[in-house]
């Protein structure tokens, strides 16, 4: 019998293409939503592929959740679900909303998973538990955690409660670290880069020369099926990315490639560039633009021998086409 799934955060970004990459391999889901009618009952690749998908309703995520009937027949968990970053916060206790979903309700998850007999609870933090700069070395997993807001102290402080909940109770957590998330779909900061680039806006950094990591979409969801697999796998925290960093220069010419557009980009000197941002009151892009974020996910490629499925140029090409 094929051990069932439970994804929280099925109706996300990346739960999405989760959902249609397990269904596609015939494995059975079962998708815990917050409200009735949020959330596929199959997929179009279920059907061929010989799975089968159910939904679970669960209310909002915290620890009060009742999961009893969501990881009921349960083997394993992914567990996605979680208060996203948020750029224009609107609450007056960022931290307590964080910990409240991101905190509390993983370990109210991961607590319930090892009483229902789940054997293994697949977590994805994020790259920003190690801070959001790396220097001139690259992070590692062995770098000391630096959380620099409430959505990355709430990520470090569940990965803290999970590895306590594996000590006590045997269940076999998996926490994946990956940094900013790019492919078809994908919001943010990535989808106003793209705009930008299509537009055929100038954009004044050909000059920068930073490396920052990001991870493809389809890369992603390959590390969290390894993740569900591989016997050889931790419950010490693993980086997960594309394993090649780009400057942000890069990054635009690549953009526009996928485009089939030229990449407007301006050598200006980016000293000049970071003053006039923090002069408008920018002052958060500065490290985003022009800051190295390279990690070394070398732990989790040699563990589970890891061959990612997409390229940078490939996983830009499928973001943006």
């Amino acid at each position: 019998m094929i051990p069932r799934i439970l994804i929280t955060g099925a109706t996300g970004f990346v739960g999405r293409h989760l959902v249609a990459q397990l269904a596609s391999q015939g494995r059975p889901l079962r998708l815990a939503l917050r409200r009735p009618g949020t959330g596929p009952v199959s997929h179009p690749n279920a059907a061929s592929a010989g799975s089968d998908i159910d939904l679970a309703v669960v209310g909002d995520i915290g620890a009060a959740t009742d999961w009893t009937a969501a990881l009921d027949g349960i083997d394993a968990v992914v567990h996605l679900a979680a208060r996203v970053h948020v750029m224009r916060e609107t609450v007056s206790d960022p931290l307590g909303a964080f910990r409240a979903v991101t905190t509390e309700g993983s370990a109210a998850l991961a607590a319930a998973a090892a009483r229902a007999g789940v054997r293994r609870f697949v977590h994805i933090s994020t790259a920003k538990v190690l801070g959001d700069t790396s220097g001139a070395a690259p992070l590692s997993d062995d770098s000391p955690a630096a959380p620099g807001d409430p959505y990355a102290l709430a990520k470090h402080e569940a990965e803290q409660r999970l590895a306590a909940i594996a000590a006590a109770t045997g269940l076999a957590v998996v926490t994946l670290r990956p940094p900013l998330v790019y492919g078809p779909g994908a919001g943010g900061n990535w989808a106003s880069l793209v705009r930008l680039v299509g537009r055929g806006v100038p954009l004044p950094l050909g000059a920068v020369h930073n490396r920052r990591s990001l991870i493809a979409l389809g890369n992603l969801t390959d590390a969290i099926r390894l993740a569900l697999d591989h016997p050889g796998l931790s419950a010490s925290p693993y980086l997960v990315c594309d394993g090649t960093a780009l400057s942000t220069a890069d990054l635009v010419r690549a953009i526009a490639a996928a485009q089939g557009r030229p990449a407007r980009l301006i050598p200006v000197p980016p000293k000049l560039l970071q003053w006039s941002l923090t002069a408008l009151g920018r002052s958060a892009w500065v490290p985003r633009l022009f800051g190295n974020l390279e990690l070394d996910d070398g732990r989790f490629v040699a563990t589970t021998r890891w061959c990612r499925p997409l390229d940078p140029i490939a996983g830009i090409r499928a973001a943006v086409t």
